[in-house]
């Protein structure tokens, strides 16, 4: 055996040593490697990077008209930002974005210097991707545990995406000042155009707005936003992205900003709180989802209609004089399509706060036509020219008064509609019976629990909505049937894929005849009956409903106008929330109609130079027959005719051909009717008995409604010197 020696020995144990350390060294450094990577994954939740995406509700015509959002960011792709933007960002944020795995340390070491040497913070020590951790899955807590955390989370990122996926997330997720979140939406907001759009100095100085967006904004303070700008130029020159060249044409250009007006959307609040229940009730979306999932939600607003609303409210004229804090709401809906053209829930509506349009009121006399002429309609007892009680009767403990308490004795249906009369209407229900007008109520879409002949008069233990009113009120102006309203015609999700649409079924609740000749009597109501007041410049039909306070003589809670031109059909409501000694309406319905009028006389002329059409198929309606008094009647008497003496009556007859006219005899009291549907001004007794004295009265006769008006005058024949030879 050979002899061991023993510098050998001890040379051997130190390469085993130093084997050993390098190896625990390596085990180690995998070790911690592997920690940084498990660490790194299970802190990683790829959910936080969907970034919040604001919804835009855009028109027919795809205009934008406003944003939902909880940060308004609208995520572009990297492939859609010029590379000289990108590079700007890179330039001032982290120069070896490209090289580094998420971590630089170079670049922590030199951050001090570089920072001293600009003579502001130019370079910052974290790396855009440390920065993206932070912004995504940290707190502002400042602890060697949370920096522990952001070293493991960015080396992970940049093991799981690409640059430009890291680069395309820092530049979605950044904050830029006054409400900007994202490249797109600062884009927009600072110089009104796309990102795509940006030159080399605009990018710079969106570049230079993260580390401090209010001190560099260019809002605030241009001067100093343009010195942070021209710092980004010289770093991007510095750093080989531009020339020196194009950094002083950049440098040389002044900061021309193209702010995109902020929307005012105060007069958009009810529209957009009821847009967002349609997309829960309709479509399974919450609040949330719809103002961060990037929706793009067609709407059926008319922008320039939606302001008028909201103008008008605010003007004080069209309450009465004492009532300038009342409130009122307003629904206006496309007549044909049911998409809802403008909506306010109030004069000083706020976010999800109380939405008049879906409060129940008492409607008034707005619900006539729907308790109680329709179904006397439909029912083919009774026609437009029907006659009516008008007469004050007592029904148990009921008893209904006309508002100015006068009664005619009988009223034509169609006259009690116009003239608003409250008699008539409770005693042709009672005729008609509760449980049919029941029945069509329903069909109008209405839940009512009364049972009661108020309900003639809208006396409702709950009351009806606006929104009720108009989706009930589209039936007389189109054929006899309802629609669901509608606030979404179309939506589509973040990657433009349509995931719903409005699809409204029309239901028939009366027949097209009977919905023609009511629009024909709600014409009427306009023309000349109780929704005179004010003016229109467009056909329109409607009904007027004024509840009274009983607190207050003269006083009401409630008041309304609910009517459609051929294109449109509305409500609109004033009172007070709560109606008390102090807060009432000291007038009534003619506010809420000449505020109506004005509305629809701002209608786009396509949708105001319309007329009413009558359906095909159906009759017209004649007008009411005018059975004006006659006060020139003369009889004279005269020797021939078919007996010794005849007696010729004349009078002044009615331009309307339709009056014809009934003949009576009186003598002593007595009244005889000897002549029927008489033509024209004149009539010919061909026989008299010279020994009885006789008077004469001509009374005009509607043979459509089968009803007189008033007797003439008087008239006792008087002998006429004359023969006749006949």
């Amino acid at each position: 055996m050979l002899p061991v020696r023993k510098g050998g020995s001890t040379l051997l144990r130190k390469i085993l040593t130093y084997v050993l350390l390098a190896g625990s060294a390596l085990l180690t450094g995998l070790l911690v490697y592997a920690i940084v990577i498990l660490a790194g994954n299970y802190v990683i939740d790829n959910e936080k990077l969907v970034m919040n995406n604001s919804s835009a509700l855009v028109d027919e015509s795809g205009n934008l008209i406003t944003r939902v959002y909880v940060e308004n960011r609208q995520p572009v792709s990297i492939d859609d930002i010029p590379e000289h933007v990108q590079e700007a960002f890179v330039a001032v944020e982290d120069n070896r974005f490209y090289e580094h795995s998420g971590i630089d340390f170079r670049s922590i070491g030199r951050a001090a210097y570089r920072n001293f040497a600009a003579g502001g913070k130019a370079e910052g020590g974290s790396t855009i991707t440390q920065q993206l951790t932070k912004n995504v899955f940290l707190t502002n807590e400042k602890s060697w545990l949370r920096k522990i955390k952001e070293v493991f989370i960015s080396i992970n990122l940049e093991r799981r995406y690409s640059k430009d996926e890291i680069l395309e997330m820092y530049l979605n997720q950044i904050y830029f000042g006054h409400g900007a979140y994202g490249l797109q939406s600062a884009s927009k907001l600072y110089f009104n155009k796309d990102v795509s759009e940006l030159t080399v100095d605009e990018g710079a100085l969106l570049a230079g707005l993260p580390k401090a967006p209010n001190s560099y904004s260019p809002i605030n303070d241009i001067d100093r936003s343009k010195e942070r700008r021209d710092l980004i130029l010289t770093l991007m020159q510095n750093q080989g992205f531009i020339t020196a060249d194009e950094s002083v044409r950049a440098k040389g250009k002044t900061i021309a900003l193209d702010l995109q007006n902020p929307v005012k959307d105060e007069p958009l609040y009810t529209y957009i709180d009821m847009v967002m229940d349609e997309a829960e009730s309709r479509y399974q979306l919450s609040q949330e989802e719809l103002m961060t999932g990037g929706y793009r939600i067609v709407v059926p607003m008319d922008r320039s209609l939606q302001q008028t609303t909201y103008d008008l409210l605010q003007n004080d004229v069209y309450f009465p004089e004492g009532n300038e804090d009342a409130q009122a709401s307003v629904m206006l809906m496309d007549s044909e399509s049911g998409g809802v053209l403008a909506v306010q829930g109030g004069r000083d509506y706020v976010r999800l706060g109380l939405n008049r349009v879906n409060v129940k009121r008492s409607p008034g006399s707005t619900f006539k036509p729907i308790s109680v002429y329709a179904p006397a309609l439909e029912s083919g007892v009774w026609s437009p020219y029907s006659m009516l009680r008008d007469e004050l009767l007592a029904y148990d403990n009921y008893r209904p008064k006309n508002y100015n308490h006068q009664y005619q004795g009988e009223l034509t249906m169609y006259d009690a509609l116009v003239q608003s009369a409250n008699a008539p209407a409770v005693w042709l229900l009672n005729e008609l019976g509760i449980n049919r007008s029941l029945d069509m109520i329903g069909k109008f879409g209405f839940k009512i629990s009364d049972h009661r002949l108020a309900i003639a008069l809208g006396g409702l233990r709950e009351g009806v909505t606006p929104y009720q009113l108009t989706k009930a009120y589209r039936a007389f102006n189109e054929e006899g049937r309802i629609i669901e309203p509608y606030f979404i015609k179309e939506l589509y999700d973040h990657s433009g894929e349509k995931i719903g649409a409005a699809s409204p079924v029309q239901t028939e609740v009366i027949s097209k005849q009977n919905a023609w000749n009511m629009t024909r009597m709600l014409e009427s109501v306009i023309t000349d009956g109780t929704g005179t007041a004010g003016t229109v410049q467009t056909p329109l039909a409607g009904k007027t409903g004024t509840t009274s306070f009983d607190g207050v003589e003269g006083g009401a809670t409630d008041a309304w106008f609910v009517g459609y031109t051929p294109t449109v059909v509305g409500a609109v409501w004033m009172g007070y929330d709560t109606t008390n000694q102090d807060h009432y309406l000291r007038e009534g319905s003619s506010y809420p109609t000449v505020l109506f009028k004005d509305i629809v006389n701002e209608l786009p002329t396509e949708l105001r130079d319309v007329a009413f059409e009558k359906p095909e198929g159906v009759d017209d309606l004649s007008p009411p027959v005018p059975l004006l008094a006659i006060e020139d009647l003369q009889a004279k008497m005269r020797v021939g005719g078919k007996g010794l003496l005849s007696v010729d009556l004349e009078w002044t007859a009615s331009d309307d051909e339709r009056v014809r006219y009934n003949i009576y005899e009186v003598h002593r009291g007595e009244r005889e009717r000897i002549a029927s549907n008489v033509e024209g001004g004149s009539y010919t007794l061909s026989r008299l008995n010279p020994f009885s004295s006789k008077t004469y009265e001509v009374v005009p006769y509607d043979n459509q409604a089968g009803i007189e008006g008033e007797a003439s005058n008087l008239a006792e024949a008087e002998f006429n010197l004359g023969f006749s030879l006949n």
